[in-house]
């Protein structure tokens, strides 16, 4: 069940993405080539898409999550979704681990990542049944199904379904690195059937080619309908149409680390657009989410961490 006070929604969020086992090391001095630096380490359950599961179902979505897990920690990763209030539609690879990533975060709460994708590469439209759709108001897509031949099979079918369902889509576009090596203009046309895209800064500097926020979600919303582009701690703003209609400054927090803080900004918002609120209303239950993400180590919610209390929300 949730853990939040917040009641549960009656219309459904269906994520596609990954879940990762997050080993995250914390070190308060520059990471020496060839000796040790001291560091605090954790392992935590993490994955964009299972974070972004796992944040809305905390805030009170009925928050479902397609992803594929590895035979060596799969009971443990559908245990956690399944604390914070996740109804979860996995199958367990037999020959492949769980996808895992290696954060390094600085003294900022800034991290450098190595991954390894593991079981989640292998999603693929042997994974989809169109029944998953059933209840669903939004289908939620992690730009990291996109770019393995598999997962880029599997995005194509559910988008198709879900929009001939009428069903809503959206996509967060993931990370600069696989975005580039994919090829901009591929991603926007193999996305195309989103009518929302959550990118961060640079994300949308780089798929839109432009120099500031306000023209990236402007160009991106020309493309997807709306663009929703998260500022960190200068909070977000969203484009519709070609123009920005909303924007929201932020939350301020105490940054211990930045993983899965855009996942649970995506999170929020999603929650806040599914119960019909404005524009600034899920900007700001989003900067609320990302807040009180920074704010601990990991990217997923804390059992019995109320948003509500931390950071109030404005339904006005």
């Amino acid at each position: 069940m949730p853990t939040s006070e917040t009641a549960v929604i009656d219309r459904g969020l269906l994520v596609i993405g990954d879940a990762v086992t997050d080993v995250v090391a914390l070190h308060g001095s520059p990471v020496m080539s060839g000796t040790d630096t001291a560091a605090d380490i954790v392992l935590r359950p993490g994955g964009s898409g299972a974070n972004t599961a796992a944040w809305a179902a905390h805030l009170g979505a009925d928050a479902r999550l397609l992803a594929r897990l590895g035979y060596d920690s799969s009971d443990w990763h559908t245990a956690e979704l399944v604390k914070t209030g996740v109804r979860t539609h996995v199958r367990v690879d037999p020959e492949h681990p769980t996808a895992v990533v290696i954060a390094m975060v600085d003294k900022s709460g800034e991290r450098s990542m190595l991954t390894n994708r593991g079981a989640g590469s292998l999603i693929s439209e042997s994974d989809w049944d169109p029944s998953l759709l059933d209840g669903v108001a939004r289908l939620h897509l992690s730009g990291y199904v996109f770019f393995a031949g598999p997962g880029l099979r599997l995005a194509r079918l559910a988008m198709a379904d879900a929009a001939a369902a009428g069903v809503a889509i959206s996509i967060d576009p993931a990370s600069t690195g696989p975005l580039r090596e994919f090829g901009v203009e591929r991603f926007i046309r193999e996305s195309a059937p989103a009518g929302l895209i959550i990118p961060n800064l640079d994300e949308a500097l780089l798929l839109s080619g432009a120099s500031t926020a306000e023209r990236a979600a402007v160009l991106l919303s020309e493309r997807y309908g709306t663009a929703v582009v998260k500022l960190g701690a200068e909070g977000a703003l969203t484009a519709v149409d070609g123009a920005v209609v909303a924007s929201f400054a932020g939350v301020p927090a105490e940054v211990v680390d930045s993983t899965g803080a855009g996942d649970a900004f995506a999170a929020g918002f999603l929650t806040a657009i599914l119960q019909d609120v404005s524009e600034e209303a899920a900007l700001e239950a989003g900067c609320r989410a990302g807040a009180a993400c920074v704010a601990q180590v990991g990217g997923r919610p804390r059992y019995g961490l109320d948003l509500n209390r931390l950071y109030p929300i404005h339904t006005d």
